[in-house]
């Protein structure tokens, strides 16, 4: 069986240090590209399920988050070698209980917004503000607003990235639950004349999901994730199907370094959950993320003339017992089973080897092994003011 190469349009995986830039409620000028880990585990690991592509995203500590990074899985590369080129730039928001703080226990009361009308407000605010600064600099799509008695206009990084997705080269991506939330950003978006790219989790989507084909929106949710926090209390399994069934362009995504590995059984939820066909359920991790992140010219299926992405399983993709063979990113094998495990007998020989000469060693002694040499061990605990360093 072969796929083209799974897409993942909600990620954290590599991404090196915290994912949240939580002190302001605006963070636009921040961005995952410059703390993309390449040396993490995680790359090799989600190639072993069939991931190629990923959409790393900032936290959702704030209303506005920090501008994402969408990349290739190319194994051993650099950081900048893993940023997918043609890929549009876009930037993370969030709403609901996570922005307003309500789950960050008692001591976070103090940062402004408290309160799902703040987090509205704060949205309004730093968007009428862009549109006051891309006046004032005559930016493309904006009339420009001439003050012969106004000083030259500072650049502002944060201000930049809102102005972007006005003009409609900046792609929202907003982390979200419940249905008053996502309808409140929707109406913003159309009040500042933009389109939000995808609502992500977006778990009460089903309750209004004519309204998110109205505007537009992509819907990139869970499968089968709730109870987990109280916002949560209405998910339902049935929720990506559902949304499709009306017109909704869904995608399942995994948030998590485990369940990137296996967003293949995640896409059979959508069998199970609705009766949709196994073709329709495959596209729900293929070319429908590709479509969200407006990458499917390039990857998200098998065609002539895109960038030759593709998986080989040794059973239906679908099927719990399917196993990813080969992983290939454009013309390159990023993952092979067999070569696999041809690394973990040799690390397990070299692994044999080393406990073979500490046995064989002549001082096989526990304070050898398990105690460090020289007194500095007693000196770091026992310093002239008395105090433990």
């Amino acid at each position: 069986h072969i796929t083209p190469g799974l897409i993942d349009c909600h990620s954290h995986s590599m991404i090196l240090g915290g994912v949240n830039e939580g002190t302001l409620p605006s963070s636009a000028m921040v961005r995952i590209s410059d703390v993309v880990n390449s040396e993490t585990e995680n790359i090799y690991r989600q190639l072993a399920g069939g991931l190629t592509t990923a959409n790393l995203l900032h936290g959702s500590a704030n209303p506005i988050g920090g501008q994402n990074a969408v990349i290739k899985l190319r194994h051993g590369e650099l950081p900048d070698d893993l940023i997918f080129k043609e890929a549009p730039p876009g930037i993370k928001f969030a709403l609901g209980e996570n922005v307003k703080q309500s789950n960050w226990g008692d001591k976070f009361t103090t940062r402004y917004p408290q309160t799902r009308m703040g987090v509205e407000q704060i949205i309004r605010d730093a968007f009428s503000t862009a549109t006051d600064y891309a006046e004032a600099l005559g930016l493309n799509g904006f009339v420009k607003k001439h003050n012969p008695n106004s000083l030259p206009v500072r650049k502002d990084l944060e201000l930049d990235a809102l102005v972007e997705i006005m003009q409609g080269t900046r792609w929202v991506h907003s982390h979200s639950y419940r249905q008053d939330e996502i309808l409140m950003l929707t109406r913003i978006a159309d009040d500042f004349g933009f389109t939000i790219a995808t609502f992500q989790h977006v778990l009460e989507g089903y309750k209004i999901a004519e309204r998110l084909v109205e505007h537009g929106a992509g819907a990139s949710t869970f499968t089968d994730w709730w109870a987990y926090k109280f916002e949560v209390i209405d998910a339902i399994p049935y929720n990506g199907t559902l949304m499709s069934s009306v017109g909704v362009l869904v995608s399942y995504n995994s948030d998590s370094n485990e369940l990137a590995r296996r967003m293949n059984t995640e896409a059979a939820k959508a069998v199970k959950y609705g009766g949709v066909s196994q073709e329709e359920a495959l596209k729900f991790v293929t070319i429908n993320p590709a479509k969200q992140l407006r990458i499917d010219q390039y990857v998200g299926s098998l065609e002539q003339g895109k960038h030759g992405d593709f998986v080989i399983w040794n059973d239906n993709p679908l099927s719990s017992y399917a196993s990813c063979e080969q992983t290939w990113i454009e013309g390159t094998n990023y993952f092979n089973k067999e070569r696999d495990a041809t690394m973990r007998e040799q690390i397990a020989a070299e692994r044999n080897m080393l406990i073979q000469k500490i046995l064989a060693s002549d001082d096989k002694s526990e304070d050898n092994f398990m105690k460090p040499k020289g007194d500095w061990h007693n000196h770091a605990y026992s310093c002239s003011d008395g105090g433990a360093r």
